[in-house]
């Protein structure tokens, strides 16, 4: 199968990769992403990459565990709602 591949599906698959990785998509962005990826060597590419890092580090992290008040920082600002007002 011929199909085109430009760099905004590129741009794309490379910002949500980490989404990808972590199961984290929608089924339809992630066949999105998959389909991208058969069919684009470089993203591919750096795919490959970006797994084997996720997996050094979990290797290399299994044993530590973050501090508590780490840990409640984090979900305070992942929970957090910052409302700006631009002029």
């Amino acid at each position: 199968m011929s199909q085109e591949i430009n760099e905004a599906d590129c741009s794309e698959a490379l910002h949500r990769v980490f989404e990808y990785l972590d199961g984290e998509l929608p089924d339809s962005e992630r066949g999105k992403i998959a389909a991208h990826l058969a069919h684009c060597a470089a993203c591919l590419q750096q795919y490959d990459i970006d797994t084997m890092v996720k997996g050094m580090v979990k290797r290399s992290c299994a044993q530590e565990s973050a501090p508590a008040h780490l840990r409640g920082l984090i979900v305070q600002r992942i929970t957090a709602v910052e409302i700006r007002y631009v002029d």
